[in-house]
């Protein structure tokens, strides 16, 4: 029932006018703002202390972070009306090349991103663009939501692989076979994660990027889509990242995900409106951190590895 629901919704809200749309995602934002207490405190709290922001200028700005990932969802409802031919229209892509030139090495290319803007849509960016796109996603609590969004998204051709389960051994195979794998870094990860300083506080950081570029060779392109004041997206992908092997694997992937983590960390600086920041990102304490870890593309994930 939620499922059928939720794709009739998609389907109207692909034949709303998209300005129409956005300015009813202006209006749901404010009102989700409203009566959403628990969250909307929680994320006032993070951005006075990550910011040291005035209370303020916080709520004015968690107010606009809202209304942002309230157009957001109506904006990955829509996803099944962009195509190869229409979706200049709305996304703009800055650096191409430096994913194509990535490619071009025929290791794979992990693309390094967050939940920031409508990072859906960054997906489409590549894909309608002709390049083959994978990523790693947690899946939903309610299976129809997470059956939703994969259909969605398998609108724009991108194939996703469900965070900690078997199938990152088939996310390690499409990275092997030259493909794009899309990681969200900026969520807890839990007692196994790296804990690095993250928006002024230390916080359990995903280190997947760093271990899957660690056993293919892969570079790393940071990339993100950031809503522009016209309404319009702006994709901006970074120059790409090596990691740097000295022959200690655990501080090499603890520095390349320092490294990696202060890319994520300045983008939502510059863009605090278009971050999720009632999210639970501080939710591990470090002393909660396992100790002696080594990591590789499968043991990260609590598995066994075995060559893809």
């Amino acid at each position: 029932m939620i499922y059928r629901s939720l794709m009739a919704l998609s389907w109207l809200v692909c034949h709303t006018p998209y300005r129409l749309l956005m300015a009813i995602g202006h209006v749901l934002g404010n009102l989700y703002y409203l009566l959403v207490k628990k969250e909307r405190e929680r994320a006032v709290s993070q951005m006075m202390r990550s910011l040291e922001l005035p209370e303020a200028e916080a709520r004015r700005t968690v107010r606009a972070s809202f209304v942002n990932l309230a157009k957001n969802v109506l904006e990955i409802l829509y996803m099944p009306h962009l195509n190869e031919r229409n979706f200049r229209e709305y996304i703009e892509v800055e650096h191409l090349e430096r994913i194509q030139a990535a490619l071009a090495e025929k290791r794979g290319v992990v693309v390094l991103t967050g939940h920031i803007g409508t990072w859906e849509w960054l997906s489409a960016a590549f894909t309608l663009n002709g390049l083959p796109v994978t990523a790693i996603a947690k899946p939903q609590p309610n299976i129809q939501y997470t059956r939703v969004l994969d259909d969605l998204r398998a609108t724009i051709h991108v194939e996703i692989f469900s965070r900690g389960t078997s199938e990152l051994l088939a996310a390690a195979r499409a990275l092997k076979s030259g493909k794009i794998l899309g990681f969200l870094a900026d969520q807890d990860a839990g007692p196994g994660g790296c804990f690095t300083e993250f928006l002024g506080r230390t916080a359990s950081t995903p280190m997947g990027p760093a271990v899957f570029s660690r056993k293919f060779h892969a570079p790393v392109v940071p990339a993100f889509i950031l809503r522009q004041p016209d309404g319009r997206h702006k994709v901006v992908i970074g120059e790409a990242l090596r990691y740097e092997d000295t022959g200690n694997p655990d501080a090499d992937l603890r520095a390349f995900t320092v490294r990696m983590t202060r890319i994520v960390d300045r983008i939502i600086r510059e863009n605090p409106t278009q971050w999720l920041w009632f999210q639970k990102r501080w939710n591990t304490p470090p002393e909660q951190a396992k100790k002696n870890k080594h990591h590789t593309a499968a043991e990260a994930h609590g598995k066994k590895e075995e060559e893809p």
